[in-house]
């Protein structure tokens, strides 16, 4: 260890404006809040301005120099989001459009009829899907796309909202586009400098058949209906012009002669997170709430609005700043879109294009999953209502790959979404699974004939449903996740409410679990315990016997249950039965055959050599049981290295991005960097990459390709995995630091299990200097440059550690 290290400590530091900025806004900028479409108190108001100059902000700026087509919004329409609502906006001059989602506008249901194979039904009207809200245009018909010069639009991640500028007859127009958290709409400001007016109409419809109406007196449009299932929905706009003229005109509402425009919408459904109740809430009036929410927040002026919202969205986004280096004057010069052909074309790295990229996921974070519902295979981001696969909740990767990032890109509160969702869905997960799950025709089903505690499909719903195949691993994968969060936050509350979701998936296991005899390489017999009748996600046989992909999962489970037993003082006895079951678990072994780790409890390949799905090595990632060091056998380690490099480098986006976070944990750098930039290669045509937009697409085939959200998060979480390494005790600083960011960066914010944040700096491919801060740790062992350091802080000490190595 090097003895000239210095430290300092700090038992009050100071983060990067955050309270400052917070206390600028009159708020903590606290998150979680709109757990449903409900009346809410006024937002407190900024004292003062607190938007950036204009030189801070480009550092977190997208630009474009086109609108986006409204036949390819998915591609092109820019996104916007208060955590509940999220719209993607194309931007045209001459037609703005809107297309609104709603993260709780389900059809579908409980879903508790099987098919006669014992498996549930998985349709837009038996399971349901997510669904758009609205469309809202604003056609400004004098200011066609080729009349006008100089025409920009862009989306600021810092402060949280799209602009559009273009100049039209010696007048320079623009445009601002916000989903604000506190007032609970969005707004659209068009202002001009130059004299200029704008005269059109604002037109709200809905996507399923509604009536839009208007009313004269109130300025205002709205619609409400309700779905099949009960589910009542409804959206309202305004407009309001300090100069001009704004009316009702039919079913829209016009505007002429106007020097400024402010457009607000809002819209919700009368979905409430409680099973008890049905997930409704009968005194909700959706329709009336929207055009409340609408009329209160157009009472004020478009840059109290913006302020307000700016106040609440850029402390969140300033958790997490990072640097991978600098990027040339060239390429600087170019659009987001030329700046994705050019990175690819010419096979040059543009460290600030990829610092971007992964400020976007949290971005999408940020306005997708705060308060609500958790995001699912599109977040609240749709262009019809008919996404694939329902936008649903995939439970083997996709919904967990989603919330990966959320710890370690500093929005740990982002991650409520999604643990609050799952203990809403538990009383009816667990009803579903003690009275479906031993269905006699389930080929998934316990041959003890013992049933406990909940499952679910490979997909769910906000209702309690399922969808698809029963899949018996997803319970684990998901106390996976929600135990993880725990080791990042130390949050013993936070761990008691989940303790229920822990118990029950052991409890599932418990009765799950079979005996079968193994023999090893020496020749000697002993008795496991596995896995019943189960299938590897997506591939092999569907009635395996002890797939590793279980195995690990389980093995996870049972860990993470005595810690939360141990740590909350609570059900001993019964931990130490499940301790004993743990002790039995057979684990994985190398196939002579391959010299992979066997995916199956067979030496032989029963699937695709190149699957897009990692399932057995879930044990490297997002598990931590096979490490590259002393505590894995070496045999396993190789086994586990030479199936990821099987499987190959060329995959779907989120199936790159596991790969990616898999090669970072063997501390490949080059190869984890490859794969982040096969992601941010420029989708055409429906290919594997990245739209224009940044959304990740997927090859479907046929020329088609469909937007999945999970890529967008997982790949971020692969770069910030590849700078920083933890487990509870254990911090790895630039454990794959690439050649292309090694010259010299930063990052700061980053979370680290066990209970700190990190704040990193390095140079020459060697950490110069890092902070460490406890939200709850406080013991922990940091390692860079063959050297380490232990670390005993209490909650809110900081300590700074240079000298590395």
């Amino acid at each position: 260890m090097d003895t000239q290290h210095s430290e300092s400590r700090d038992n009050q530091p100071s983060r990067r404006g955050f309270l400052a900025l917070a206390a600028m806004a009159g708020t903590a900028a606290a998150l979680g809040g709109l757990p449903a479409f409900t009346a809410s108190a006024a937002p407190l108001r900024p004292a003062s301005s607190p938007l950036l100059s204009a030189a801070a902000a480009a550092k977190n700026q997208l630009w474009w120099q086109a609108p986006g087509s409204p036949d390819s919004m998915i591609q092109q329409g820019l996104p916007v989001g208060n955590g509940r609502l999220g719209a993607l906006a194309s931007n045209d001059p001459s037609s703005e459009l809107l297309t609104i989602s709603d993260a709780t506008l389900w059809t579908g249901g409980l879903n508790d009829t099987l098919q006669s194979d014992g498996q549930f039904p998985y349709g837009r009207d038996d399971f349901g899907s997510l669904t758009l809200l609205a469309k809202l245009t604003v056609d400004i018909p004098a200011h066609d796309l080729g009349s006008v010069d100089n025409y920009r639009r862009t989306l600021d991640l810092a402060q949280g909202f799209v602009s559009a500028s273009y100049d039209l007859s010696g007048v320079t127009y623009q445009r601002q586009i916000f989903a604000s958290r506190p007032d609970d709409v969005i707004v659209l400001y068009f202002s001009q400098q130059g004299g200029g007016t704008y005269t059109g109409t604002v037109s709200l419809t809905g996507t399923h058949g509604e009536s839009t109406t208007a009313d004269r007196t109130g300025s205002y449009a709205s619609f409400g209906a309700s779905f099949a299932n009960g589910l009542k929905y409804g959206a309202a706009v305004t407009a309001r012009s300090s100069t001009g003229k704004v009316a009702v005109n039919g079913t829209s509402i016009s505007f002429s002669n106007c020097k400024d425009l402010t457009v607000v919408v809002s819209g919700g459904t009368n979905y409430a997170p409680d099973a008890a109740a049905a997930f409704r809430d009968p005194s909700v009036d959706p329709e009336r709430l929207a055009r409340t929410k609408a009329l209160t927040a157009a009472g004020h002026s478009a840059s109290t609005l913006l302020h307000t919202h700016v106040a609440d969205f850029r402390p969140v986004f300033e958790q997490l700043d990072v640097n991978l280096g600098t990027s040339s004057t060239a390429q600087r010069r170019l659009d987001t879109w030329q700046r994705l052909q050019a990175r690819y074309r010419d096979n040059v790295a543009d460290p600030e294009l990829e610092s971007a990229y992964l400020q976007f996921g949290r971005y999408l974070m940020i306005s997708g999953s705060r308060g609500t519902l958790p995001m699912g295979l599109q977040g609240p981001w749709l262009d019809g209502n008919d996404p694939d696969w329902m936008g649903d909740y995939h439970t083997d990767i996709n919904v967990q790959m989603n919330y990966w990032m959320a710890d370690r890109a500093g929005l740990s509160d982002c991650f409520d979404a999604f643990a609050d969702y799952c203990l809403a869905q538990l009383s009816s997960w667990t009803d579903v699974t003690q009275r479906l799950f031993n269905t006699s025709t389930n080929r998934y089903r316990n041959s003890s004939g013992k049933v406990a505690g909940w499952a679910v499909a490979f997909s769910t719903n906000p209702y309690g449903g399922s969808g698809w195949w029963w899949h018996p691993g997803a319970n684990a994968w998901i106390c996976q996740s929600l135990f993880e969060h725990y080791e990042f936050t130390q949050d013993r509350d936070y761990l008691e409410k989940i303790y229920p979701l822990l118990k029950g998936a052991v409890e599932f296991w418990e009765a799950r679990l079979i005996t079968t005899t193994v023999t090893d390489a020496s020749g000697a017999s002993r008795e496991v315990l596995v896995d019943d009748s189960d299938w590897s996600p997506e591939q092999g046989p569907q009635d395996a016997k002890g797939i590793t992909y279980a195995q690990e999962l389980v093995w996870n489970l049972f860990g993470n249950y005595h810690t939360a037993t141990r740590t909350l003082g609570k059900d001993i006895s019964y931990s130490a039965t499940v301790d004993g079951l743990r002790e039995r678990l057979y684990l994985p072994v190398v196939s002579p055959t391959t010299g992979w780790l066997e995916e199956w409890m067979s030496p032989d390949n029963l699937g695709e050599t190149t699957h897009r799905h990692l399932s057995p090595l879930f044990g490297l990632f997002p598990g931590d049981r096979i490490r590259p060091d002393d505590s894995t056998p070496k045999d396993i380690l190789a086994g586990a290295t030479a199936l990821l490099t099987a499987r190959g480098m060329n995959s779907y986006g989120w199936s790159n991005a596991w790969r990616s976070l898999c090669w970072a944990r063997l501390k490949n750098a080059e190869k984890a960097y490859q794969l982040v930039v096969n992601n941010l290669k420029p989708s055409v045509n429906g290919s594997n990459g990245s739209a224009s937009n940044l959304f990740d697409i997927m090859d479907m085939g046929g020329g088609r390709g469909i937007f999945q959200i999970d890529a967008n998060f997982g790949t971020p979480s692969a770069m910030v995995e590849m700078l920083v390494y933890s487990r509870p005790g254990h911090v790895e600083l630039l454990p794959a630091l690439p050649a292309a960011w090694a010259t010299s960066g930063s990052i700061s914010g980053v979370g680290v299990r066990g209970g700190f944040v990190a704040d990193l700096k390095w140079r020459n491919g060697k950490v110069t200097q890092v902070t460490l801060k406890s939200v709850g740790g406080r013991d922990t062992t940091v390692f860079a440059g063959g050297t380490s350091r232990k670390v005993s802080l209490t909650p809110g000490e900081s300590v700074t550690l240079r000298n590395f190595g």
